[in-house]
C-alpha cells in the first residue's frame, strides 16, 4: 500500500487549509481525509479534486473504523475538534467525547499498527489565562485550563505526551493562537462579525471588551504546523503564535470600520463564564525551525474580511 498521511479534521477550517498545503508538496504521501462533517465540516472546504486525494466521512472515536483505515507508517495529522468555546459551557460532555477519547483512540490506533509520526494540534488556551503584564507562555509552563473547551485539549495534550513517554510513539504538539482567515465557520469572531454586518445587526461585545487574544493567519498556522511535522523534535511541542495580540474591542473596531460603522453597531453583553483575559505566546522553538509569521495582521484582516464580505457569510 502506497504510503499516506492522514488528515483528520480536514473538512473543516484550518483542516482544509492543511489540506491544501499537503497537496503543493506531496513527498509525506497521498492525503487521507477524515471527518465527521459535524456542523463546522464541509467538503466544500477542500481544495483540489476529489482524485487529489481520498476521503472517509467517519468519527475519530470509531475504534474498529480508524483501525481499518490507518496503515503502518503513516503520517496522521490530528486536527479533528471541537472547538467553540461557547458550546462547551452549553454541551461539554460532546468535546470530552471528541476531543479527548477522539484523541486517545487515534494514539491507540497508532500504537497498534505502528504508525511514523503523530502531529496533535493543540491550543495556547491549555495554559489558561495571563494577566496584562505576564511573560508569554513556553512550552513547559503549567496547564490552567478554565473551560470545557481548553480542559478537553489539555487532558488530550497530556495523552499525546505519555503515548511518546510510555509507548515511544513518535509524537510532536503544536499550541496555536487564535486564528483567523477564510473557510472559518462563523460562530468564531471575525468571520461571526462579518455575518451579522452583513445582515444589518449589530454585533455582540463580551463584557468591556477588554480581553486580549494573539491573532494568526491560517496559512502562517498550517505553516508552522508544516514545520513542526517534518523538522520537530519527537516527543516536543511547540507554540504557534502570529505576534499581534490585541484587545477584543480594538478589533472588533477595525471591523467595523471596514463596514463602515462605528461604535453604535456594538452590543455589549454579559461577559463569558470563565473567560480568560489574555493569551500570550513565545514561539521561540517553532522559529528555531526555521518558521515565523509572514502574514501582517492588517493585511491579512483586510483580505479575509474582503473574502467573507463577497460571500455574506452563511453557515
Amino acid at each position: 500500500m502506497s504510503k499516506q498521511i492522514v488528515i483528520t479534521g480536514g473538512a473543516g477550517f484550518i483542516g482544509s487549509h492543511f489540506v491544501e498545503r499537503t497537496l503543493s508538496d506531496l513527498s509525506l504521501g497521498r492525503p487521507l481525509v477524515i471527518d465527521a462533517l459535524t456542523y463546522a465540516g464541509n467538503r466544500a472546504n477542500l481544495p483540489g479534486q476529489p482524485k487529489d486525494y481520498d476521503f472517509f466521512q467517519g468519527d475519530i472515536t470509531d475504534f474498529d473504523t480508524m483501525i481499518k483505515l490507518i496503515q503502518p507508517g503513516d503520517t496522521i495529522v490530528h486536527l479533528a475538534a471541537e472547538s467553540h468555546v461557547d458550546r462547551s459551557i452549553t454541551g461539554p460532555l460532546v468535546f470530552t467525547k471528541t476531543n479527548t477519547l477522539g484523541t486517545h483512540t487515534l494514539l491507540e490506533v497508532a500504537r497498534q499498527k505502528k504508525a511514523g509520526r503523530f502531529l496533535f494540534v493543540s491550543t495556547d488556551e491549555v495554559y489558561g489565562s495571563l494577566g496584562p503584564n505576564d511573560s508569554p507562555s513556553i512550552e513547559t509552563s503549567p496547564f490552567c485550563p478554565r473551560s470545557p473547551y481548553s480542559a478537553s485539549k489539555a487532558a488530550a495534550d497530556h495523552l499525546v505526551q505519555a503515548y511518546h513517554e510510555t509507548f515511544g510513539i513518535d509524537t510532536v504538539i503544536t499550541r496555536g493562537s487564535n486564528t483567523y482567515g477564510p473557510r472559518q465557520y462563523p460562530e468564531k469572531l471575525i468571520p461571526l462579525f462579518c455575518k451579522r454586518l452583513s445582515e444589518g445587526k449589530k454585533v455582540p461585545v463580551y463584557g468591556e471588551g477588554t480581553n486580549i487574544r494573539d491573532w494568526l493567519h491560517v496559512k502562517d498556522h498550517v505553516e508552522g504546523i508544516f514545520a513542526v511535522l517534518t523538522q520537530g523534535q519527537s516527543g516536543q511541542a511547540y507554540n504557534i503564535g502570529g505576534g499581534n495580540e490585541m484587545r477584543n474591542i480594538d478589533l472588533t473596531r477595525l471591523i467595523l470600520a471596514h463596514f463602515g460603522r462605528g461604535d453604535e453597531s456594538m452590543a455589549f453583553v454579559e461577559d463569558r463564564k470563565g473567560h480568560d483575559f489574555r493569551y500570550s505566546l513565545d514561539c521561540s522553538k517553532a522559529k528555531a525551525l526555521g518558521w515565523k509569521p509572514k502574514i501582517p495582521f492588517n493585511e491579512g484582516l483586510t483580505q479575509t474580511l474582503d473574502w467573507y464580505r463577497q460571500r455574506e457569510v452563511h453557515p
